[in-house]
């Protein structure tokens, strides 16, 4: 395989997601990547859990399962993979990094891969996805991660390789974690498939599905609404 011309090739696709003349798109990019942002989806993840939940035990299994799915995925990495690998984000790639877009002059780090952004995301989405079992919920919660990984190409930190390699171990992270939980959950409880209008087949109510989704929904319509503020700032 000819490496070189992956990477140069991967450089390229960079410059073809990587910013546009668009304030709206540089004010929808830089607030969907920032963490705070997306504190009400994660409240919400833990509300379902919670209200679906009968005892303190799976609780804080499920807690612990998804803490350990941002450490594996996103937080190994920043302590051991990027500082190994040494792969220049684009923005600081010398070789481009006069071609790269940049919003506000945000850069990130020295090196970028992999994407962090993707894996924790992503790991997080297939976790729930396989605890939950709702396909309106799977869905959104993948559009969510593909959306953060869009918005690293967009701001020029990250290469559209290290967003793929990071989605590869999302879900190596997040499928390995649901397994774990499953072993350790079937020793605190039988097993019980649901069949009903009301619930998905792990016995999560479809109306505490909603409420995430709302969530998310009224998330989106927050960021749009602060980037049409960020046009006139």
């Amino acid at each position: 395989m000819d490496w070189s011309a992956l990477i140069e090739f991967d450089k390229q696709l960079l410059l073809w997601f990587n910013g546009s003349d668009s304030l709206f798109l540089d004010g929808m990019a830089k607030t969907l990547t920032t963490a705070s942002t997306w504190i009400p989806l994660y409240l919400g993840l833990l509300y379902l859990v919670i209200k679906n939940n009968d005892n303190v035990q799976k609780i804080l299994l499920i807690v612990a399962a998804a803490g350990l799915c941002v450490f594996l995925a996103g937080s190994l990495n920043d302590l051991l993979i990027k500082p190994w690998v040494c792969r220049w984000r684009p923005s600081r790639d010398p070789e481009i990094a006069m071609l790269v877009d940049t919003v506000n002059g945000y850069r990130g780090g020295d090196y970028g891969f992999f994407s962090s952004h993707a894996a924790n995301t992503f790991s997080i989405a297939i976790f729930f996805a396989l605890l939950v079992r709702s396909r309106v919920l799977s869905i959104a919660l993948v559009l969510w991660s593909l959306t953060n990984c869009w918005t690293r190409m967009y701001l020029g930190v990250h290469f559209p390789g290290d967003i793929l390699c990071g989605l590869l171990w999302g879900s190596i992270v997040g499928t390995g974690i649901w397994y774990l939980h499953q072993c350790i959950r079937q020793r605190l409880t039988s097993s019980v498939s649901y069949i009903s209008t009301q619930y998905t087949s792990t016995g999560y109510q479809l109306a505490d599905v909603n409420v995430v989704i709302c969530i998310l929904v009224m998330t989106l319509i927050y960021a749009i609404l602060k980037s049409c503020l960020y046009i006139y700032a």
